[in-house]
């Protein structure tokens, strides 16, 4: 179960012993000891220190301290109360100075008073940011201000001002602030983080539990995470020890750059168990940058729908089988009208390259694309039928619900249903009926799996009732009969696997099997 303080997300990805916590704002009971303010730097220029990475820190932290900051977030208590439960994080007392006592209805001991009516109550929650600019902009996470109602940022030497969110991203959980302190403020920069690797040094500072000023160190301890969080999740992995409330705060190199901002957390307790998750600065400023200057993120668009390759898939479509996960992105589905069907991508596709940037796996291939500037064409290496193509794409603005198109024209068939007995499918055309009940378009086709025979080559490849078979590899299907005739094609080639392509729930997917049980079992 993924756990935040402000919002639940799915965490298909993750061990299910564990919890992942997105480190948002923490709700406090009181105020914490007060601490030291550390002398102002010169504001005119980045905070950056001449730090020799010997594993003391105290240059460092001295020298980046005053661009880090405290973020208060008053929040509508309504917009807590599910978060609370779910999260296990920090305490919460309301303004008015009424916390609820255990063992006791809700409002005791108001609660029996006739005519007592509570008052709306607010919450206080405290996350992490930093200064980027000496004008008082302000980086921090996206599910740490979402549901703000006020927002003020603290200085390290305890000055306090209002915030104005200049926008927000979810898509990448960033946001922007922006304060006016009548004086240029200490920054930090953002730095590269192409060039971390696994093994170095970093400091991570915030507020974990409204302890402002907190520092700890650690190592990364991997690259490229995807955590199930959201389309574009390539967080850097670390063990320095970050808790909630630190959500916001930025990950030092051992230069005083900002390298990522600590985000998440994987942990079977609540608390930091030493394996944390950082956005990346790359990704920082290319999103920053757009919230700045037009609140809000736009992005590029290609129309595709695409899948990892698993060694099933890859063995059922004639794919490399020597790393298939990591060679490239399967296409599944190409959108109607995109700019992919346009330039004649076909589900079946492998792209490899982007601008020349490899791609190793779907969520490559979203973010590279993601990052190109609208009405720009773009360079995309695919592989088809073995071998190699080039291609350039004219991409486009991501519309608002990116997934619509990915359903298959055409007109549905009345045959009788027939059956892969070997397979152990049961297939059926698709009527007005089946397409009303899986909330399909009314010019969507294929052949609806009606049965799937347990412990069947089928049933163990995955495949499930109601899913829409709409193509045998590259090819199309629009019938029963076409789906038939496309396997035992395969069957009489002597493939001795198929990869089925399926729209489930609104998604589409390649799904391998083995064409007899002599070619071992498949699971995807």
């Amino acid at each position: 179960m993924l756990m935040r303080m402000k919002m639940k997300r799915g965490t298909a990805r993750l061990p299910a012993a564990l919890t992942l916590v997105l480190l948002g704002a923490t709700a406090l009971a009181g105020v914490g000891p007060a601490l030291a303010a550390p002398s102002p730097l010169d504001a005119t220029a980045a905070v950056q220190s001449n730090f020799t990475p010997v594993g003391d820190f105290t240059n460092l932290v001295k020298q980046v301290t005053p661009a880090v900051v405290s973020i208060d977030v008053h929040l509508k208590l309504d917009q807590t109360a599910d978060d609370q439960d779910s999260s296990g994080g920090g305490d919460s007392q309301s303004q008015n100075g009424a916390p609820q006592l255990p063992g006791f209805p809700p409002g005791f001991p108001f609660g029996g008073m006739q005519g007592f009516q509570a008052q709306p109550q607010v919450v206080e929650a405290k996350g992490s940011g930093f200064i980027i600019d000496s004008s008082g902009i302000v980086v921090t996470n996206y599910h740490v201000v979402k549901d703000a109602k006020t927002v003020s940022v603290t200085l390290s030497d305890g000055k306090s001002y209002p915030a104005k969110i200049l926008g927000m991203d979810p898509k990448t959980d960033l946001a922007v602030l922006k304060i006016s302190a009548g004086e240029l403020l200490p920054f930090v920069e953002l730095g590269s983080s192409a060039n971390v690797e696994p093994g170095e040094w970093v400091v991570a500072m915030g507020n974990p539990f409204g302890l402002g000023g907190t520092v700890t160190a650690g190592i990364v301890s991997a690259l490229g995470r995807d955590i199930g969080d959201g389309p574009y999740d390539k967080f850097i992995q670390i063990d320095a020890p970050i808790n909630e409330g630190n959500s916001g705060g930025p990950l030092f190199d051992q230069h005083g750059q900002v390298i990522g901002i600590n985000t998440a957390i994987l942990t079977p307790t609540g608390g930091s168990v030493g394996i944390g998750f950082a956005i990346p600065s790359d990704m920082i400023k290319h999103v920053v940058t757009q919230l700045i200057s037009g609140g809000k993120v736009v992005r590029g668009y290609l129309g595709v729908a695409a899948q990892e390759i698993s060694p099933q898939v890859a063995q059922a479509m004639g794919l490399p089988t020597a790393d298939p996960t990591n060679d490239g992105a399967l296409v599944a589905a190409v959108s109607a009208g995109s700019p992919a069907a346009h330039a004649g991508l076909q589900p079946g596709d492998v792209i490899t390259k982007v601008d020349g940037a490899v791609v190793t796996n779907p969520n490559d291939l979203a973010a590279d694309i993601a990052n190109v500037i609208p009405g720009h064409d773009t360079a995309i290496t695919y592989v088809r039928g073995g071998k190699p193509h080039d291609i350039s794409v004219a991409v486009t603005v991501m519309p608002a619900n990116p997934d619509a198109g990915f359903q298959q024209g055409g007109s549905s068939q009345t045959a009788p249903a027939p059956a892969q007995g070997e397979l152990g499918l049961t297939l059926a055309p698709l009527t007005p009926d089946a397409r009303s009940q899986l909330n399909l378009p009314d010019d969507a086709a294929g052949a609806l799996i009606a049965a799937v025979k347990p412990d069947s080559l089928a049933d163990q490849a995955g495949l499930q009732q109601g899913d829409l078979l709409v193509g045998v590899g590259p090819q199309n299907v629009t019938s029963p009969d076409d789906a038939v005739a496309d396997i035992e094609a395969a069957r009489k080639s002597g493939a001795s696997a198929v990869a089925l392509r399926i729209v489930r729930q609104g998604q589409a997917l390649f799904v391998g099997i083995p064409l007899s049980k002599t070619s071992g079992s498949s699971q995807n």
